[in-house]
């Protein structure tokens, strides 16, 4: 299971980096920070231990030998989309950071990493994954044209085939279901659902819109409009 929110249990974090020097530094500091860190020194060790062990938060390096970051992030999106990831990387070309948020990623944060910035990025994501009051699920399933969507379970349901979502793609449904046919502006989605509203941040919101629709297209009675400038609006009849 889960960290409890209601208990004072440290957060579950899986860290996996191949430097050597900068894994053991950034596990003494954040479990100076109160979180129970568990490193791992490549992709294949750290797919082994998100196998085994449930993870408030995972933190992936792209360039690693046996296993990249990337390869290790679809395992992580295809069978526990409810765990988040953020990726770390040297790597500062504009596509790998649409590439990384376009396989789920909640941030990504470029080396060299300052450790102060990485913890309070932690913390905020732990607790807007925490806060599920702010995103609103006051039904156990909705309805949205030949749809059924279940949000505590990240499923989207058409004629009894399921769709799993993760957990970003569900957070995302959830908010655009719960202010249906009325316009969300970007910033109040990225602050709410990203916690920062920049660039990359609005690159990966169009991401995942994209990825909604696709979701979507079976049924023309459920269409997510771009409001140029402005947001997206859920339409449903």
């Amino acid at each position: 299971m889960k960290r409890d929110e209601s208990t004072n249990n440290p957060a579950n974090i899986l860290l996996v980096e191949d430097d050597a020097s900068l894994g053991y530094l950034l596990t003494e500091y954040l479990q100076m920070k109160d979180l129970h860190v568990v490193w791992t020194k490549n992709g294949k060790e750290g797919l082994a231990q998100v196998e085994k062990y449930p993870f408030d938060l995972c933190i992936i390096d792209v360039m690693m030998p046996e296993m990249d970051g990337f390869t290790l992030a679809g395992h992580i999106q295809r069978n526990h989309p409810e765990t988040p990831f953020l990726f770390l990387t040297a790597r500062s070309l504009k596509i790998d950071v649409l590439k990384g948020f376009a396989l789920g990623a909640v941030d990504y944060l470029k080396k060299p990493i300052d450790e102060e910035e990485l913890v309070v990025r932690i913390k905020n994501l732990l607790s807007r994954i925490g806060k599920t009051e702010e995103i609103p699920q006051k039904k156990d399933k909705y309805l949205l044209g030949r749809y059924t969507f279940f949000p505590e379970k990240l499923q989207l349901v058409y004629d009894g085939e399921v769709t799993h979502l993760t957990s970003r793609e569900n957070e995302l449904l959830t908010y655009l279901l719960n202010h249906r046919n009325k316009l969300c502006r970007h910033k109040d989605i990225l602050t709410l659902l990203w916690g920062r509203n920049d660039y990359f941040n609005r690159k990966s919101l169009n991401v995942f819109i994209s990825r909604l629709r696709k979701y979507l297209s079976r049924d023309p009675s459920v269409q997510i409009d771009n409001i140029h400038n402005q947001g997206f609006l859920l339409r449903t009849e």
